[in-house]
């Protein structure tokens, strides 16, 4: 039971970093180690600047419509 849970368990990072689920995650733990004190954004304002910075910069991810 155990090797099936750490196959789910393993299945269940790789969809989370392949979707960009963990990038928020990432961000959280990144900001609270810089300093603790300074706000974190939203999860909602995180994936807007996120969205934002990648339809800005053309290699990133260019949308023509």
């Amino acid at each position: 039971m155990s090797g099936l849970r750490g196959a789910l368990a393993k299945a269940w990072f790789y969809l989370r970093e392949f979707s960009g689920e963990a990038a928020y995650d990432r961000y959280v733990a990144h900001a609270r180690s810089h300093d603790p004190a300074a706000p974190v954004l939203t999860r909602r304002a995180f994936e807007r600047a996120r969205t934002d910075s990648r339809e800005a910069d053309p290699r990133e991810g260019f949308r023509c419509c």
